[in-house]
């Protein structure tokens, strides 16, 4: 699409990324403080990040780029390969040869679904209701304003549900439900794939979580799984398995750490994730003063979790969000990508 190739330009790039880091840092920001209030438990590491790199060309970009994030606060320092073997020794037998790496020390890694179940657990103590095993079927607006979701319930028997606002938190099936209330959003099912192998005593599996640039990989510690996850395949809302892609992303973990688990016990899995052209969130008001959006994040869901929804709440409640980004329904200068919403 011409409105991706757009958002390749140099200088919207930099304005991206400047506003993803913005929206990261908030994010961050308001886990940890979730963490605090609530004891919530992830399998949580706070041990930075290494991403590493093979090409000399690619690993000199990342100098420019980690340059580019220590100016709006974000700490990375360039190691070289020897350096980077210090920061995770379980790379001494990896047969991939690298230019070097850049370390965010601060970042930090977690398992995204013990963490939505637990804060759904402290949600429902809270007194939150959540409805499970439905089907949304469409939204329905008069007067500017929605009035109703209509769902099937657990039985299959429609029913309306009513609230004084809405929000469309649905990922890549985000266009499928707001096409019905003539709004045109954006977003693309991009599918990839992951890996979970089990770990044992005495298996050589990194402690920080790493990010292969040159096959966009990520490899994360979860207690005792390894997880790698990557890969990008544009086919629609598909979400059948591919093996050869499942076993590119064995083989290659397993490139980077050969002692890392056995490559037999490898569960897979794979999901849409709801792509936009800027790689910019959706998030604030749409053009129903009761209906709001948070979807498009693309691989960055997890890392910007906590901000968008503290933000989407401040918004809701009529409040001006924190972070410098770009909200649907603002006024204003802010960094980032002007969303694009379209009459369907």
């Amino acid at each position: 699409s011409l409105r991706f190739l757009f958002e390749c330009l140099p200088s919207r790039t930099r304005r991206n990324t400047e506003a993803a880091l913005a929206l990261a840092l908030y994010s961050r920001e308001q886990l940890r403080q979730l963490r605090r209030d609530t004891g919530i438990c992830y399998d949580s590491q706070t041990r930075g990040i290494l991403h590493l790199y093979e090409e000399p060309r690619e690993f000199e970009r990342a100098k420019k780029q980690a340059k580019l994030l220590r100016g709006r606060g974000m700490e990375t320092e360039i190691k070289t390969p020897r350096e980077c073997l210090a920061v995770e020794p379980a790379l001494k037998g990896s047969t991939i040869k690298i230019a070097g790496g850049a370390y965010a020390a601060s970042d930090e890694s977690g398992d995204a679904r013990a963490f939505t179940h637990n804060l759904a657990e402290l949600c429902r103590d809270q007194g939150v209701s959540f409805r499970f095993k439905i089907s949304v079927k469409r939204l329905e607006a008069a007067r500017g304003a929605i009035e109703r979701v209509v769902i099937d319930d657990e039985e299959g028997i429609e029913e309306s549900l009513r609230a004084d606002a809405y929000v469309v938190a649905l990922g890549s099936y985000t266009p499928l439900l707001l096409k019905g209330v003539g709004i045109s959003v954006p977003v693309y099912p991009v599918k990839g794939y992951s890996i979970t192998l089990p770990l044992e005593p005495g298996d050589e599996a990194p402690q920080v979580s790493l990010t292969d640039h040159a096959r966009k990989i990520v490899i994360s510690r979860l207690g005792d799984r390894l997880r790698a996850a990557g890969t990008a395949e544009m086919n629609g809302y598909d979400t059948e398995m591919n093996e050869f892609r499942c076993q590119a992303l064995v083989k290659r973990c397993f490139e980077w750490f050969p002692k890392a688990g056995r490559a037999e016990r490898a569960q897979f899995w794979t999901g849409l994730r709801p792509a936009t052209p800027s790689n910019l969130p959706l998030i604030g008001r749409s053009k129903y003063f009761n209906l709001f959006l948070n979807t498009g994040h693309g691989t960055l869901g997890w890392t910007l979790a906590c901000g968008s929804g503290r933000a989407l709440a401040d918004i809701v409640n009529g409040r001006k969000p924190e972070p410098e980004f770009r909200f649907l329904g603002s006024e204003g200068k802010a960094k980032g990508a002007t969303p694009s919403i379209a009459p369907a």
